[in-house]
């Protein structure tokens, strides 16, 4: 019985053991960062494609002006 007891006590300070690890929360931080950093960048390159193709429309506005 008390054999029992103590293989059920080893168990459970086990699981206790893995929910206190903490190797894999830096990994987790790094992908919720990059996530950050992903969607930043999309909403960034939606405005720049936006300048970026004004840009070209004013040039070819003009290239088509000096050629005709």
């Amino acid at each position: 019985m008390k054999k029992s007891f103590l293989r059920v006590y080893v168990h459970l300070q086990a699981r206790q053991f893995a929910l206190m690890d903490e190797r894999g929360q830096d990994m987790v931080e790094y992908a919720v960062v990059m996530g950050l950093i992903a969607m930043g960048a999309v909403v960034a390159m939606n405005s720049l494609a936006a300048s970026i193709g004004s840009g070209f429309t004013s040039v070819g506005g003009k290239v088509t002006g000096y050629t005709s």
